[in-house]
């Protein structure tokens, strides 16, 4: 009777697009200004006081994102000195699949404040139909997006050596992505927060039945893969009992794919899919990643 009722709901699915995973992956939130220091709003991570951004460090900045002639106007925020990219050490974080950039500005804070007030810049963008930005989110505009942004920081002068990748959930494909396959830079190193291993195992965790994946959607997002090409220093965390990306059938397996020259596993016990920097704590959180960055 489970198997025909699941049948039964899967089927329905097919009925419907605004159901298909590929619309229901991005889960966009528009806005016609952001917050930032003003968002009073439910975030993933409360931080105090200690880690507010002057505003002289807080930049908005619109981006011309072209994916293969399929153009969009995205909007990023660049958290820092913009007088000393040219030698700082730049964080390009990839957030998760929900809202905007409000959502995810503690995260981009707790970045900026890793190894001292402000010590690093730091870097997010609104995927295409979030926040501000201009267009219909997708895969691959998704990665023009990732491009837009690496463009930005090359022309202020931040060169491949200085750049680390932080992809979080969602983020994960963009931030393996163009480690794997560089465009204006090659990133330094690569970090992944809860990560996906590819859309199809996505599928199959969520429909319980031994369906292509092609029946759901047809994003073609598979980190496992592309980590496999990624030479770069890999740090990965997974909460253990992540409920959305299970770390066994995910972020397990991407970290079992890399072949690189350098890698780093925290499994963290008792962390789900968005507490991962909490239930480790943030001082741990913040000296892993600083160490990774400067080993």
């Amino acid at each position: 009777m489970y198997k025909i009722c699941c049948v039964l709901f899967i089927a329905s699915l097919s009925l419907s697009s605004c159901l298909r995973l590929d619309s229901n992956l991005f889960r966009n939130t528009t806005v016609t200004n952001y917050l930032m220091e003003a968002n009073h709003a439910p975030q993933e991570i409360s931080l105090d006081a200690s880690y507010k951004i002057p505003d002289s460090l807080i930049h908005l900045l619109p981006l011309t994102s072209d994916d293969n002639g399929d153009q969009a106007t995205i909007y990023a925020e660049y958290l820092g000195r913009l007088t000393s990219i040219a030698t700082d050490t730049v964080i390009l974080y990839f957030h998760g699949t929900r809202d905007n950039m409000d959502y995810y500005w503690n995260r981009t804070k707790l970045l900026a404040n890793i190894g001292g007030k402000n010590h690093f810049g730091v870097m997010t963008i609104d995927y295409r139909g979030y926040g501000m930005s201009g267009g219909k989110p997708t895969e691959t505009g998704m990665y023009a997006d990732a491009e837009a942004a690496i463009n930005w920081l090359k022309s202020k002068g931040l060169t491949g050596n200085r750049l680390i990748m932080y992809g979080f959930s969602l983020g994960s494909a963009a931030a393996t992505y163009k480690t794997a396959n560089p465009g204006a830079l090659t990133p330094a190193k690569l970090i992944l927060e809860s990560p996906f291993a590819s859309a199809a195992i996505m599928v199959q965790d969520a429909a319980l039945l031994a369906l292509p994946a092609s029946y759901f959607t047809n994003l073609k997002i598979d980190n496992a893969q592309e980590i496999k090409k990624t030479q770069q220093p890999f740090f990965w965390m997974h909460g253990i009992n992540d409920d959305f990306l299970s770390i066994t059938t995910h972020g397990e397996v991407v970290f079992k794919n890399y072949a690189g020259t350098y890698s780093e596993a925290h499994r963290i016990p008792l962390a789900t899919h968005t507490d991962v920097p909490i239930v480790w704590g943030i001082d741990n959180y913040k000296a892993a990643i600083l160490a990774f960055i400067r080993r």
